[in-house]
């Protein structure tokens, strides 16, 4: 069995999606391996990892909206705030979606179907570099 591994870093331009399933073929191509799986592990507690559709960009948009409406900013509610209106929303966000994703390898790619995507959402208002980290394992 191999193994590789390797860090990502993803620059978010505040909250929203940020798609990531290239840099994890790239990743995959890397390994130069055939049969295993991909392991993607975000390491923050404020953004999250998703794998959905990536043909119409209306379901993005649609999920952000659903999220911002389970953790709204600014309810009297939260006590861990800070960070300013949009810290304890991020936390409860990142709650209900993941902090790793693994894929299947099957013939050197990332097995996802075909309308899937891996996508970084990124649940801040404001810019963030996140770094993640890709473990690749298999024959």
């Amino acid at each position: 069995m191999k193994q590789y591994q390797e860090s990502l870093e993803v620059r978010t331009h505040g909250r929203g999606f940020v798609e990531i399933t290239d840099a994890v073929h790239k990743a995959v191509r890397a390994a130069e391996i055939e049969t295993g799986q991909v392991v993607v592990f975000c390491r923050h507690t404020s953004c999250s990892l998703l794998i959905q559709e990536n043909a119409d960009p209306s379901a993005r948009h649609d999920m952000e909206r659903w999220l911002e409406k389970i953790a709204p900013e600014n309810d009297p509610a939260y006590t861990h705030t800070d960070e300013g209106p949009d810290d304890m929303p991020s936390h409860l966000r990142s709650l209900v979606t993941k902090t790793s994703e693994t894929i299947p390898v099957v013939a050197g790619r990332a097995a996802l179907g075909t309308w899937q995507g891996l996508y970084l959402a990124e649940h801040r208002a404001r810019p963030h570099t996140r770094r993640l980290v890709l473990h690749v394992t298999g024959s």
